[in-house]
């Protein structure tokens, strides 16, 4: 890498240094910046070529350099003679104005180290291009070493070169006595000029009709500098030292053979014995053999031969040869008519450029840019003729890279992009424009495209010609993948919008739906539910056409796989514009059943995903309720793990009750999910005192005042009984000498059973009380193993039926027993206390037989006696229950005591 900067470093000092050395001190460089060495040209390529440009203006142009390092082997007077040919040539040269010739923008400008003249932009000399590469930079240009003519550029420059003689001969009466490929340069643009006038020879009878022209005798000891190019040199310069036109036309041949023949010249001369070598010219030239003209085109040769004739007389004159049909090829027509164009009128120049796009296809595209392309662009400052010329500069940048559009085509382009008058020739752009635009947006800049080319689409939509409109909608969607979408939406989108809502043309509308409807796929998705789909909803016109665009954009952005509609919209906004507008008067029934297509499968659309996301909550929901579910029963058995875990050894009893414990884990495990229930779980009431063996025996005094005839209470004397369960039992502790009651397994009778719940009464409350202030709690009662489980419903209904057939006694004289102790609460309130179903089910029926011990005479048979009213009831069977065996009453008179005791 180091290397390669170390090279490259050197070349440009080098090159630098060439120039600075050349060029330094000349007059030359106050005016023009001379720039890097591109060529050589002139007599014996002595001229080297820069290109430079001028200070004032940066107009381009090429600078020749004559270095007098090159004459310093010479003799002071050799030195002489040779800068005075070279300064007559470039004298004459100045003087001369014709377009075939070297045009000289700087006359001839001498110093001590060098000679300078500035020119038009030149690429090269004719003889670099056919490979003479004398006194060319080192390393070659690539552009000459690769450079190769064309057959249409052969043709068209020795055209030139034939008018350039033509022009000599006829207008200016002068020879120019050394026509060579190093004397003929090809400009920027790729015309051939004539130069290397040292060796001219005016004519010295102007004004006669035959010319005479004086000549000079071949010297071999002056320098070559200051002696014609011997080998296109016309035989009569040195066997008979004469000269004319004709011999400029033998030099022509020499020079139409070299171009077809890659430089090389008919003959070689010696020019150490160079009569002996015209001499043997002669012979040869008297017999051209088709083997030596084999390489030129068989529609000229003949020509050729004329022109290297022995006989000057034999030989066409340059107007001749310009007329040959070898000429008339189109290429050659096309470009020698855009060297003539600024001659032709409007008329002309329109038809012609009409035709010209079927020529363009036909030549080289080096020839095209170079030679055609300037000549066309330099036409746009005529309005006029913009539309005629527009076309063909388009059709060359389809040709062209994009560097090169940007470059060649693009600078010339931006003010036609903006040009808006006459109005006939701005609409005719516009259009010419709005067809390429596919085109222009590839290779036009970012910044280029958003600054002119988007602004003359825009104005194409607001133009008031409906055709333009029609055309730019039409158009839009062939290049909307080209427009960067901030432009889309907030530019051009607008407008279109704009164009469908204010125009009075149903065509306008129509291809305004449909241009919406197409660069739909380009647009962002809530943009399009946002701002499009609204949008609809304005059009103010029902024809049929409109109705149908409205639809099929609904449709495309319903199928389109990026936009969709949502539910919501459909629900919502959608299906209520879309259905009214289906039974419009207007439309057919093949419109009508588009519609109704349409709005079936919006319809079904949105059914199936409601349901479906529907759906989704709810397996959702049960998903989640199982995993409540499991978490807790993971999180109980990782408690009971840790806490197992934790011992470090347990007893028999506890490792049953572990597996147990873990066998009920995993069947509720393996149980299907249940809905968890809530329990209200009342804390434990404080266990009142038992005074129920005392009440016993105080009442036996009372038998004998009990009421003969019971009366029904209207609230219920029992209806303070608290709730109990199916499974009952007494939670009081009684003495078991004389209130021992047994189910037959136990002394205490504790049944419980799952699920099942009993109240028990307050610290001082009695089956037999009053309402005096009822409290319930809920207690588990587990059943024994050899108990049925009965249902609390069928047992709820029998007591029931009971209870409602058998009305309690009035035990009212009781009320007043415990009355202080608890605040009274009404039935009613009871009644709402729905804890426990078995308000009455301890009431026995009146007068039902068989009631044998009872504390309160025949009414009350609490357990295992047939008139509890639960004969139909297993669960109370006698069989069940033993009966107690001490109810003894104490005496009469102890219980009055007792109650003297109690009421003092």
């Amino acid at each position: 890498m180091e290397s390669m900067l170390n090279k490259l470093k050197s070349t440009v000092t080098k090159v630098t240094a060439d120039v600075t050395s050349a060029v330094m001190g000349n007059p030359v460089t106050r005016e023009f910046d001379v720039g890097r060495h591109i060529a050589s040209g002139g007599n014996g390529l002595a001229w080297k070529i820069f290109d430079g440009t001028k200070k004032s203006t940066k107009q381009e142009v090429a600078v020749f350099v004559f270095d007098k390092k090159l004459i310093d082997k010479y003799q002071k007077f050799e030195k002489d003679q040779i800068i005075d040919s070279l300064r007559r040539g470039v004298q004459q040269l100045t003087r001369l104005r014709h377009p075939r010739l070297l045009t000289v923008q700087h006359p001839l400008e001498e110093s001590r180290d060098c000679l300078a003249f500035c020119t038009e932009p030149v690429f090269a000399s004719l003889a670099n291009v056919l490979g003479c590469w004398d006194n060319l930079p080192s390393p070659l240009p690539s552009d000459i070493k690769e450079y190769k003519l064309y057959d249409v550029e052969m043709k068209y420059g020795l055209l030139q070169v034939s008018e350039g003689l033509s022009f000599l001969h006829s207008s200016v009466k002068m020879v120019h006595g050394n026509i060579t490929s190093e004397n003929i340069i090809l400009n920027k643009s790729g015309a051939w000029k004539i130069m290397g006038f040292d060796f001219c020879i005016p004519s010295t009878n102007p004004s006669e009709q035959e010319l005479k022209f004086p000549c000079k005798e071949w010297d071999p000891n002056l320098p070559s500098l200051c002696l014609p190019n011997p080998e296109y040199l016309a035989p009569e310069y040195i066997l008979s030292v004469s000269c004319e036109t004709a011999s400029d036309m033998y030099s022509l041949g020499a020079v139409m053979y070299s171009v077809f023949n890659k430089g090389k010249p008919i003959f070689e001369v010696n020019k150490q014995d160079i009569y002996k070598s015209f001499s043997r010219q002669l012979d040869q030239l008297s017999r051209l053999s088709s083997g030596t003209l084999q390489n030129i085109p068989e529609e000229v040769r003949e020509h050729i031969k004329l022109l290297l004739n022995v006989a000057p007389t034999v030989r066409p004159d340059a107007d001749q040869m310009t007329k040959i049909p070898f000429f008339d090829d189109v290429g050659a027509m096309t470009l020698q008519y855009f060297d003539s164009l600024f001659q032709r009128d409007n008329l002309q120049k329109s038809q012609f450029f009409k035709g010209l796009p079927k020529v363009l296809p036909k030549l080289p595209k080096r020839v095209i840019i170079q030679r055609i392309l300037p000549s066309l662009t330099s036409e746009f400052v005529n309005p006029d003729m913009v539309p005629f010329v527009l076309p063909n500069v388009l059709l060359i940048a389809e040709e062209c890279t994009k560097e090169e559009y940007i470059k060649l085509i693009l600078p010339d382009l931006a003010p036609v992009f903006k040009q808006q008058e006459p109005i006939q020739a701005s609409n005719m752009i516009l259009l010419i424009f709005l067809q390429k635009m596919d085109l222009l947006l590839t290779k036009t800049p970012p910044d280029e495209i958003k600054n002119s080319v988007l602004p003359m689409v825009y104005r194409a939509l607001e133009a008031p010609s409906i055709q333009i409109q029609e055309l730019c909608l039409n158009i839009i969607p062939t290049f909307a993948n080209l427009i960067d979408y901030p432009s889309m939406k907030n530019a051009l989108i607008p407008r279109i919008k704009n164009a469908c809502l204010q125009t009075s043309s149903l065509a306008v509308r129509v291809n305004s739906l449909v241009c919406l409807g197409k660069i739909l796929e380009y647009l962002d998705k809530w943009f399009v539910l946002d701002d499009i789909l609204p949008f609809l909803q304005q059009i103010p016109s029902k024809e049929p056409a409109v109705l149908m665009g409205i639809l099929g954009i609904y449709k495309c952005t319903f199928t389109h796989k990026k936009l969709g509609i949502t539910k919501e919209q459909l629900a919502g906004k959608v299906l209520p514009h879309l259905i009214p507008l289906s039974i419009e008067n207007n439309l057919n029934l093949n419109q009508f059943n588009s519609f109704i297509c349409v709005i079936k499968d919006m319809l079904n659309r949105l059914e199936a995903e409601h349901k479906t996301k529907l759906e989704q909550l709810h397996v959702m929901q049960e998903q989640q309720k199982t995993l409540d579910i499991t978490n807790q029963m993971n999180v109980s058995e990782e408690a009971k793990s840790s806490s197992t875990s934790n011992q470090t050894s347990l007893t028999l009893e506890e490792k049953q009750k572990l597996a147990k414990e873990q066998e009920q884990a995993q069947k509720l495990k393996n149980q299907q999910p249940l809905k968890p229930q809530m329990h209200t779980i009342t804390p434990p009431v404080k266990q009142a005192k038992d005074l129920t063996e005392t009440l016993i025996d105080n009442m036996s005094s009372l038998t004998s005042h009990s009421i003969s005839k019971p009366k029904v209470a209207s609230s219920g004397s029992f209806s303070s009984v608290p709730s109990m369960g199916i499974g009952m039992g007494f939670s009081s502790p009684v003495d078991s000498t004389k209130r021992n009651m047994t189910n037959g397994l136990n002394t205490t009778i504790g049944l419980q059973t799952s699920g099942f719940s009993m109240g028990a009464g307050t610290t001082n409350q009695n089956f037999f009380s009053s309402p005096s202030g009822t409290g319930t709690a809920k207690v588990n009662i587990v059943p024994a193993p050899n108990m049925p489980n009965y249902s609390p419903v069928s047992a709820t209904s029998a007591v029931s039926q009971l209870t409602q057939q058998n009305r309690p006694a009035d035990m009212s004289s009781l009320d007043n027993l415990f009355g202080p102790q608890k605040p009274k609460v009404s039935m009613n309130q009871l009644a709402q206390q729905k804890s426990t179903p078995w308000v009455n089910q301890f009431v026995p029926p009146q007068g039902s037989p068989g009631t044998t011990s009872s504390v309160l005479g025949p009414q009350m048979n609490i357990v295992g006696q047939p008139g509890f009213g639960m004969q139909g009831n297993p669960f109370f069977n006698p069989q069940n229950f033993a009966q107690p065996t001490n109810n003894t009453m104490t005496s009469s008179s102890s219980a009055s005591n007792d109650l003297k005791d109690l009421f003092g």
